[in-house]
């Protein structure tokens, strides 16, 4: 272990390497000052299912402004990620002012589907690589206890009839993950294996205490079953379920049976809701205002393909970045794959032939839950916060994008 460490500090170092220019330090560089996120709470059922999505909104951008170390004046934008309401931008515009920025600082929200809060990471990012801006926070919010993705009705049929893969847009998600399991050979045995772990390295981590650094307690109001609103702060994921193993999984009964055996409520991600944020600014910036650098963005792509697979979407956004930086995926430390379905991240792995002590090593959203338009983000926080915990370097993080798309993002530790 000893010189595997000793190796890897090796690669990063070698004058001239891919992995040298990636970790390289300079002035323009785009970094990472404040890296938090909400607990992730049970939709409709958990601490945040009478929270508003513009609360988790306000929330989630007050501790962020609570963590800036400079005045909130200088924060030029603000981009959310959100999947489920169309009034996102509004109240992502009235959270941050009643979060404390001034009506100078701008707000948007975006949209695409899962990946959408590392969506709005990138679209912030590129805005202060080519000078738009200075310094921005892009964030995500989904309260699955309020909305969903799903269609309220058919496609329009001058669209459907000119395309099979303009139908398949329409397929549920379930659906889509049967058909990875269909196609790729994926059994119940290896998906409920891999929701088992996941559970497994989320209860070990909470009860570590390894998340304490990256979860903001947030303070709300829940209503009890009499009715009546209390107060309640929340500080802790409510999804991990101890002592969960693959034989328990095992005998959950299949949640989309009319169309395969292996998608359950055991090994899919959780409904969830909460935030998640990520400050950034150029490193010449940041050293001006004395802010402590977290990360380093790197880069980050996206990549298409079949909307009725749309599950292994990280098979092709995430060779496409690594080749975009001549390197490979053992030169990654951690990886974040979103587990939306066990199928596509059991897949995933394996097709990426990935060392699995690398991925998703604090559990993933089968364990955590993936608030839709958070998850993007909140990938980012955590796996910042392992590779300060194992002092590693290189953090990769990508997502499964619903009508049949990958994306994947790159990021470097630098505390």
């Amino acid at each position: 272990m000893a010189s595997d460490r000793v190796n890897s500090i090796l690669k990063h170092l070698s004058p001239g390497s891919p992995l040298a220019a990636i970790t390289a330090k300079n002035p323009d560089d785009v970094v990472i000052t404040v890296a938090i996120r909400t607990p992730l709470c049970k939709g409709k059922k958990g601490g945040f299912k009478d929270t508003s999505v513009e609360y988790l909104m306000y929330a989630i951008l007050k501790a962020t402004r609570e963590r800036l170390g400079f005045s909130p004046d200088l924060v030029e934008d603000i981009c959310m990620g959100n999947v489920s309401d169309a009034k996102a931008a509004y109240k992502t515009r009235a959270a941050a002012l009643a979060a404390g920025f001034p009506n100078t600082t701008g707000a948007s929200s975006v949209n695409r589907f899962c990946s959408s809060g590392l969506k709005a990471t990138a679209d912030i990012a590129h805005q202060i690589v080519t000078g738009s801006i200075e310094i921005g926070i892009a964030a995500g919010t989904e309260s699955m206890s309020i909305g969903g993705d799903n269609l309220e009705q058919p496609f329009d049929e001058e669209v459907t009839k000119h395309s099979q893969e303009a139908i398949d847009c329409m397929m549920a998600m379930g659906w889509t993950s049967e058909n990875v399991a269909k196609d790729f050979g994926i059994s119940r045995e290896a998906v409920d294996e891999f929701a088992a772990e996941s559970f497994r390295r989320a209860e070990v981590t909470q009860k570590a205490g390894f998340f304490a650094d990256e979860i903001a307690p947030i303070t709300t109001k829940i209503k009890g079953p009499d009715g009546v609103l209390k107060t309640v702060t929340l500080s802790q994921d409510e999804g991990i379920r101890p002592g969960t193993t693959a034989t328990g999984l095992g005998k959950i009964r299949s949640a989309f049976p009319q169309w395969g055996p292996i998608t359950t409520g055991g090994n899919a991600s959780q409904v969830s809701d909460g935030a998640a944020a990520v400050v950034l600014m150029k490193r010449s910036k940041a050293i001006e205002l004395g802010v402590p650098i977290m990360a380093k963005y790197v880069g980050s792509t996206i990549a298409g393909l079949a909307p009725r697979i749309m599950g292994i979407g990280p098979t092709v956004a995430i060779p496409k970045l690594l080749k975009q930086f001549n390197i490979g995926i053992n030169d990654c430390d951690v990886v974040e794959i979103n587990e939306a379905f066990g199928t596509m991240a059991v897949y995933s792995r394996d097709f990426l032939k990935l060392d699995w002590t690398k991925l998703n090593p604090r559990g993933g959203a089968i364990a955590l839950g993936h608030p839709l338009g958070a998850t993007g983000t909140r990938q980012i926080v955590t796996g910042l916060s392992e590779l300060r915990r194992t002092k590693k370097k290189i953090l990769l993080t990508s997502m499964c994008i619903g009508t049949g798309m990958g994306m994947a993002g790159l990021f470097v530790n630098e505390q």
